[in-house]
Order: structure tokens, then sequence, then C-alpha cells
């Protein structure tokens, strides 16, 4: 098949399906946070990805501050929730200062955080420069090991993995187990009627916008350490966050996972066969199929009538 013997094949459908995996756990933190601020709130978010590289920026940041003061091994943990942090400060405040002002007006929330994307890129080149950065990471994140021979598993990949599975786990806690997602679900569904029982509706629409972009924050922790961070990386992600979302249906948890899922592995053994861009657009052209068959994505969300 290809060139390739029938052992050689399985050897590359497992490594490329582990790097499959890889990207869907980027692609799954990014969806996770666009799925709470699109699914829940009806707000398309173009500036999603750049939440992603304040992430990015966040831990490269404290890498070189690990480095100059020599705890690199310990840092990385800390980094994700500094990234975390920042990342949901910053969406507070934009929430606040833009964002609800344009509710119930899509077109015009797509126009400005389009935007504030490209602000906020041009803010990246000015203060970090023009080249992509990587960060310092600690040994215990490097090298692989192998379960068979002719099949390597890099240990990054496995930890990126863990950490999706985590923050997963934590959303659907947070969204289906706990006042505060009781809170957000109730005010999506009827604002008037939650604030009549004493929601805090202003409040809950701040607090979700926020944690949707710290979560995007985390992805961008877990992207360096598979990649170098530059001003438009989260950029090139946006599309396939907003495909995974749509695609999966909105507001559905599952569907977030299982498309992400999907696409993660579809792109990554496609590409291997083929070119990178003839991946991307068989890719695409399935997952448009489907839609016109199923409009709703995969997992709809289901209404009471």
């Amino acid at each position: 098949m290809f060139g390739y013997t029938l052992e050689e094949v399985g050897n590359i459908v497992v490594m490329q399906g582990f790097s499959g995996l890889s990207l869907f756990s980027v692609l799954l933190l990014m969806a996770l946070g666009l799925a709470i601020i699109f699914g829940q709130m009806g707000v398309i978010n173009m500036a999603h990805g750049e939440f992603m590289t304040v992430g990015a920026y966040t831990t490269v940041f404290l890498s070189k501050l690990a480095v100059e003061y020599d705890f690199v091994k310990s840092y990385f943990v800390f980094a994700i929730i500094a990234a975390f942090i920042v990342a949901f400060i910053l969406g507070y405040v934009i929430e606040y200062v833009m964002i609800r002002h344009l509710y119930k007006r899509p077109l015009d929330t797509l126009l400005a955080t389009w935007g504030l994307s490209l602000v906020m890129q041009q803010i990246f080149r000015s203060t970090f420069g023009a080249k992509e950065v990587s960060a310092e990471l600690p040994e215990w994140l490097l090298g692989s090991f192998q379960p068979t021979e002719g099949i390597d598993i890099p240990i990054n990949g496995v930890f990126v993995m863990g950490l999706a599975l985590v923050v997963t786990v934590s959303v659907y806690l947070f969204m289906f187990r706990s006042r505060g997602g009781l809170r957000v679900r109730a005010t999506m569904q009827n604002r008037i009627m939650a604030g009549a029982v004493g929601i805090n509706t202003k409040q809950v629409d701040r607090v979700t916008f926020a944690l949707g972009c710290g979560i995007a924050g985390v992805a961008g922790a877990a992207f360096t350490t598979i990649a170098s961070t530059g001003p438009t990386t989260g950029s090139l992600y946006i599309v396939d966050s907003f495909m995974v979302v749509v695609f999966g249906g909105a507001a559905s948890l599952m569907g977030t996972i299982a498309s992400a899922f999907g696409i993660a592995q579809a792109q990554s053994l496609l590409q291997f066969f083929m070119t990178s861009s003839m991946g991307k657009v068989a890719t695409l052209m399935t997952i448009v199929i489907i839609l016109m068959m199923r409009p709703e994505g995969l997992f709809a969300a289901k209404v009471r009538k």
C-alpha cells in the first residue's frame, strides 16, 4: 500500500493516530472554551485563538524565568494555572468593556472580535517580536517510549492528552454538577426567568465568557509542548475550533469531544498519505456533506417543546 509493507502501514497508522490524539487534545481544549462562549452564549468570538496565544506566551515567559532562576523541573504545572488565570482575567475585562454591548447581535460580535484578534496579534508582535518562540520544557516532558518496536510515543503528547481529560471532566462537573453551572444554563435558556429568581445574569455572562477564554489559555499552555508560538498561532486554529463546535453540535459536550476526535484523526491520517492541503480539503468536504444531511450536528441539544 503506497509502497509500504503491511507492518509499516500498521505502525504508521498507530503513530499517526497518536499524533492525531495530540492534535485532538489541543483542538478539544480550544473547542471546549469555544463551546461555552458560542454554544452557551451565542457569541461568535473570532479572537478565541488569540486567548490561546495569550496562554502560550504566558508559558513561554514563565519558562524564561524558570531558566533564569533554575526551577525548570517544576514550573510547567504553575504555568498552566497562570495561563488560565491570565486568559480568564483578560476575557473578564473584554466582556465588560466590549462583549456585553453586543449580545443578540451575532454579526456585530463577529466583526468586533475579528477586529480584536487583529489588535491582539499586533500587540503580540510589538511585545514579543514577529519570530516564533518556544518554551523550555522540563526533562519529564521530553523524550518518548516504545510500546513495541517501530512505534515511538512522545511523552509530551501523553501529558497533553491527560491535561485535556482533566479539563474536560472539570468542565462537565462545573456545567452539570455545580450551582455555578446551573446558573449558566438557566441564564442562557431563559434570561428573564433567571433574573426573576435572583440570578445575577450580567455576572454570569462575564464569568462564562472569561471561563471560555481561560480554557483557551490552558490550550495555549498545552500547545507549547508540541510546537513553537508566534503572533498568529491562535488564528491558525480558530477555523478548526469552530468546525469542531458546529460539527459536534452547539452546546453539546459529548458532541465537542466526538467531533474533535474525528476531525483530528482524519486530518492526521489523511495528511500523511496525501498532501497537507488535500487532507484538510477531504476532511472539510466530509464534514460539509454530513452537515447537509444533519444540520444540527452530531449531537443536537435537547429542547423541551
